[in-house]
């Protein structure tokens, strides 16, 4: 049997607890079988570890007691041909999912893998495979993005669906705090914040849950942050006390009584304020909506100040003033707050001037909606305010952040693309699109010429209804998603991808009817690459097509893949634009439907949402980076001209990531007999 260092003075260690030391000699049993057993006899012996070390995680001091044996169950082979196994390539952003999960196995596992890293950040052993400083690092960013199970209790969603299991998160994050500390999760975790805000999320809800817990921490006199989390005062300002007369957070209604007696030099430091925070963070305090109704009873200007508007804003302000107010009265709430970002946002677009959306958007402030529509905001959002409010706040933040709709933990790329494609490009036609759902429980669309009712159509991409979206997606994407699933079922049996015929269908007719794609569907494999890639150049290139910009946003396909560049699926995003950035790299800026655009997706292609031109919303990458991970792209065959002259150089450092990363198993046997080698 093992021994260990907290196993031989009880009286010391927490495992001074009878229970958890009958425990930990019952893991110690488990590991040392499974460390004895034959490689084919090991899944056997696995089972019994997880479970015991799962009963032990459940003990005060359980968490103490497996860091002490990570080198012992590391060895054993408990991560042998898991995911787990090769700790620098774990993502700290997929940890949630699997703590939060119902297996019990995979809720122990994801606690061993932390404990095992905790030990080789303390100096405990040395793994082969990450250092000291990268578990440091990697442990940090779990923290952050996990900090809820720090600070609160089990919802009723995590009881229902983990019992006792959620205790164990909570367990293994209060030791992990312990021994890493707080000041290293607080300035990871405002990173972290930033990095998310600078993209312009519409759903901001975690965020804020996030900055409330750095404001708990930093009044909680028993946690000692040292000298980090100074740059959490302009985020925690933000929500609750940007300006000088909610600076202490006083509440509503005291705020209203001081808004009464303020003259207009006071008001108009308020506005001032709260506009400044409001477009540094993208985040809008609960205090704003109760001075922006207050000043609709005041001046034009005021009002204008409040929200922050450039000339363009104000022109488009002072045209649809009346409008702008019943927008306001109708949307804008302490409740729902980031309706004031996303209406000055939608002003500064202009997009008020397109002749059909001011209509469209007086018909969404009297929308009657289906009692299934407002079940399903009351269900998702709660009833502070109206559904119709609600959805209001929805349609306001989407029209003003088209690039911030966010599919959730669905598999809904395809519906959430259309959604931020139509915002972007046609909003008048996302408004109609609102108006069926919400109002008429039912979208029809065309494919080919043949009506599709949403209502008619069996199931769609995702197997349940989601409800992590924002208001907008809550009402359409469930229609949206069933109408895709029709059109793909109605390309049955027709040779190659049904994309070429379901995207411009689906999404609009801006969308090319040139189709390329570099994978044969029947097999699999790589095809055609070079011509793929040619067509590639000469289509989106500006220094093989002409210098033409890309006028309409048209959708593509990637394959994405992990930081070890290992394949993980394919998925739907939006070509934007093609330019040089501040550095004059060609890159390529395109939008992400995945609620976080900046990712490693291996072989040093690191995609970017800041520091290289992108606008909020936006990633991007340089194009032959871009170019590697593209497997399907639309384009006009009317302008295409002929194939890019691109140097051969060029596409090999292109082929070259495709062979490295996602195409390392779909090279066809004739590629690899051209292939002269090094």
């Amino acid at each position: 049997m093992i021994t260990h260092r907290h196993t031989q003075d009880t009286s010391a260690t927490p495992e001074a607890n009878d229970k958890l030391v009958g425990l930990c000699q019952k893991l110690d049993q488990a590991i040392s079988l499974l460390a004895n057993a034959p490689a084919f006899a090991k899944p056997g012996k696995l089972p019994r570890v997880l479970d015991t070390a799962r009963r032990v995680l459940l003990q005060e001091g359980g968490a103490a007691a497996i860091e002490a044996r990570a080198q012992a169950f590391e060895k054993a082979g408990v991560f042998t041909g898991s995911d787990w196994q090769t700790p620098q390539y774990l993502v700290p952003s997929l940890t949630t999912h699997s703590l939060k999960s119902a297996n019990p196995n995979l809720v122990a596992i994801e606690a061993l893998s932390e404990l095992r890293l905790l030990a080789v950040a303390k100096g405990e052993f040395l793994h082969d495979q990450i250092s000291a400083e990268q578990a440091h690092h990697y442990l940090t960013q779990v923290m952050a993005i996990n900090l809820w199970l720090l600070f609160g209790a089990p919802s009723e969603a995590e009881r229902e669906t983990q019992g006792r299991l959620a205790q164990i998160p909570r367990h293994l994050f209060q030791h992990l705090a312990e021994r890493i500390g707080y000041e290293h999760i607080i300035d990871r975790l405002i990173d972290e914040i930033w990095r998310i805000l600078e993209q312009r999320p519409i759903q901001v809800e975690p965020v804020k849950a996030m900055i409330t817990q750095i404001a708990i921490c930093q009044a909680n006199p028993e946690i000692d942050l040292g000298v980090s989390g100074q740059g959490a005062d302009r985020l925690v300002s933000s929500l609750f006390g940007p300006t000088r007369a909610c600076r202490e957070d006083p509440g509503l209604e005291i705020y209203r009584e001081r808004l009464s007696s303020m003259d207009s030099a006071a008001l108009q430091g308020e506005a001032t304020g709260f506009a400044r925070a409001m477009h540094d963070t993208g985040l809008v305090s609960a205090y704003h909506p109760v001075l922006l109704r207050h000043l609709l009873d005041h001046s034009d200007h005021l009002v204008a100040e409040a929200l922050g508007l450039s000339a363009t804003g104000r022109d488009c302000l002072l045209c649809y003033r009346e409008l702008v107010s019943a927008l306001i009265r109708g949307g804008v709430h302490p409740a729902t707050p980031q309706a004031v970002f996303g209406l000055a946002l939608m002003l500064e677009r202009g997009i008020l001037y397109q002749p059909p959306v001011a209509p469209a958007m007086w018909r969404q402030l009297s929308l009657t909606l289906t009692e299934w529509s407002q079940a399903r905001l009351n269900i998702a959002f709660g009833e502070a305010v109206s559904p119709r409010a609600r959805l209001l706040e929805g349609v306001l933040c989407m029209l003003g952040q088209p690039l911030g709709v966010g599919q959730g933990n669905n598999p809904t790329c395809q519906s959430a693309r259309a959604l931020s494609m139509w915002a972007y490009n046609d909003p008048d036609y996302l408004l109609q699109m609102v108006a069926w759902a919400a109002r008429d429980d039912e979208i029809i669309m065309h494919f080919e010429g043949q009506p599709i009712s949403s209502m008619e159509s069996s199931g769609g991409v995702a197997q349940s209804l989601p409800m992590d979206l924002d208001p907008v997606s809550l009402i359409v994407v469930p229609h949206l998603d069933r109408i895709y699933a029709e059109m793909g079922r109605r390309c049955t049996g027709r040779e190659g991808d049904p994309h070429r015929w379901v995207n411009p269908e689906f999404h609009g007719w801006w969308s090319g009817r040139g189709f390329r794609i570099n994978v044969d569907v029947a097999t699999g494999q790589l095809h055609e690459l070079d011509t793929f890639l040619r067509h590639f150049y000469a289509s989106y290139h500006p220094y093989f097509n002409g210098n033409q910009p890309l006028i309409h946003p048209q959708p593509a396909g990637i394959a994405v893949t992990d930081s070890a560049a290992r394949f993980i699926g394919w998925h739907a995003i939006t070509v934007l634009r093609v330019s040089l950035d501040p550095s004059d790299v060609m890159r390529v800026y395109f939008y992400n439907p995945n609620n976080d655009s900046g990712q490693d997706w291996g072989d040093d292609v690191k995609v970017s949402t800041s520091d290289h031109g992108e606008r909020a919303g936006e990633a991007s990458l340089p194009f032959a980076q871009f170019a590697s991970r593209l497997y399907i792209f639309h384009y006009d065959p009317l302008e295409r001209g002929e194939l890019a002259q691109v140097t051969q150089a060029e596409l090999d450092l292109v082929i070259g990531h495709i062979h490295r990363s996602w195409g390392a198993d779909r090279i066809s046997p004739t590629d690899l007999q051209a292939d002269a080698g090094p």
